[in-house]
């Protein structure tokens, strides 16, 4: 899984902006995002809990940045997070490997900065009234794009497709049952 936070906009009827943070799997590139007022540690650890839970598969490697909330140190050189840090020590309790990119180097996290590319269109071309029009949008979003929109390094098939299909072929690999929801939305 690749996770990173990105800052939103902040709305009219809101004070303060708010964060993105999004989690996006390498090999299903299906999706997971939550919206929070701060940008923390606590916030990260509970994001991460709240991560596991909705997953269908066990994470077992995590990419983050070098931000205060994923690690100790923001100026850290080496790629190894401080095992101090919260949310380093809720991925060790849970036999997550926590991977850190270098610091200004986006490249190795691309998978989440392309879908955070497309979320950062979406805010320049479209106009909120409120923070609930702008969450209402990034949940439709996200299931667009896990259950509607075909990836081409997929097979040209969805997210949520190509996680069914693993499910069927390694079903000990998954926790529990995948969901293809891509029907009519009523």
């Amino acid at each position: 899984m690749h996770v990173d936070i990105k800052h939103l906009p902040e709305m009219a009827d809101e004070q303060g902006r708010t964060y993105l943070f999004v989690a996006v799997d390498r090999a299903s590139r299906s999706g997971y995002l939550e919206r929070h007022r701060e940008k923390s540690r606590k916030t990260a650890v509970r994001f991460l809990k709240r991560l596991q839970e909705k997953a269908p598969f066990r994470i077992h490697t995590l990419h983050t940045g070098n931000d205060l909330a994923f690690t100790g140190c923001p100026t850290q050189k080496t790629r190894r997070p401080l095992g101090r840090h919260a949310f380093g020590q809720l991925c060790a309790r849970h036999d997550i490997e926590h991977r850190l990119r270098p610091p200004r180097r986006p490249q190795p996290n691309g998978v989440v900065e392309r879908f955070n590319g497309r979320i950062s269109d979406i805010l320049r071309r479209t106009h909120f009234d409120s923070g609930a029009d702008l969450g209402t949008m990034l949940w439709h979003y996200q299931r667009l794009s896990n259950h509607h929109i075909p990836q081409r390094t997929l097979g040209h098939v969805t997210p949520v497709r190509k996680l069914k299909q693993w499910h069927e072929e390694r079903p000990d690999s998954f926790r529990k049952q995948v969901y293809d929801q891509s029907g009519l939305d009523i």
